[in-house]
């Protein structure tokens, strides 16, 4: 998985994940996912702790994810597309990706905690050295500089912890604006947000530094994820390549707090640290 894959994995705003799962089916999933017809009911049925293999969801509610997958693509394409391509047409792509680096060393704080949490002290402290370094020689975090020393972003979150002490993934959601998730990682984004060491400093998202950083978020994340969006109308059936994606990315996020290795086609790119 590249570092863009990995940049983008953790942040907590809206659309926190969209990129990835449509990124993920641009490299992974799309193609099959246009030969193959939707699961039928009867296979959907059957719960994933009783699969062989977790990269299938579970999506008993798919009816409902259907309906709430088309309004936020409605959504998206009247409100959040046209507010990002504005801002990507003003906005010089090195500007950009300064902007990537400082939201993503935002969410190191919380990488750490759950590092701590999944037992792994080496990469919390490698975490703990990147926020330091970035937050101060990378200038608030415009600059990846610990990547240049050899400091490495790596992606942790709490539906991350949870799977790796043997949560399973539970029913599959799609949540218009946030994306999709499951049971485990919905869970998980709400205590992600709760725990957020930054958020305590810039205040929920009522507050107007709150308001500001959830804003910036979601329209960098966008940005992100706008070659993916585009290339997802080109998908038979959209709403089950983005399923397929965000099961596979998930199961493969998992897999590493276990451990375990899982090989999934590269997402994306880095942004560029010049």
């Amino acid at each position: 998985m590249t570092r863009r894959a990995r940049s983008i994995g953790r942040l907590t705003g809206p659309l926190r994940y969209v990129g990835l799962c449509l990124a993920g089916a641009l490299a992974a999933t799309s193609a099959a996912a246009q030969d193959a017809p939707p699961t039928p009911p009867a296979e959907r049925a059957v719960a994933p702790e009783a699969r062989a293999d977790a990269t299938v969801a579970y999506d008993p509610w798919q009816p409902m994810n259907r309906g709430l997958f088309a309004f936020g693509m409605g959504l998206d394409h009247a409100v959040f597309a046209p507010v990002t391509h504005g801002y990507m047409k003003v906005t010089p792509a090195p500007v950009r990706n300064r902007v990537t680096s400082m939201v993503y060393n935002l969410s190191e704080p919380s990488t750490v905690i759950e590092d701590v949490l999944q037992g792994h002290p080496r990469k919390a402290g490698r975490a703990t050295a990147r926020f330091v370094v970035n937050s101060t020689v990378g200038v608030l975090g415009l600059f990846d500089v610990a990547a240049r020393w050899g400091l490495e972003p790596h992606e942790s979150d709490f539906g991350q912890t949870l799977g790796r002490y043997g949560a399973q993934p539970g029913p599959y959601i799609f949540v218009p604006v946030v994306g999709p998730t499951n049971l485990r990682d919905g869970i998980g984004r709400i205590v992600d947000v709760a725990t957020d060491p930054i958020g305590f400093i810039t205040g929920p998202i009522t507050s107007t530094p709150g308001a500001i950083r959830y804003g910036v978020t979601a329209l960098d994340q966008r940005a992100l994820s706008d070659p993916a969006f585009e290339a997802l109308k080109d998908a038979t059936d959209p709403y089950v390549t983005t399923r397929s994606a965000y099961t596979q990315y998930r199961a493969s996020v998992i897999q590493n707090a276990t451990g375990k290795t899982q090989a999934l086609p590269d997402f994306d790119e880095t942004p560029s640290a010049q």
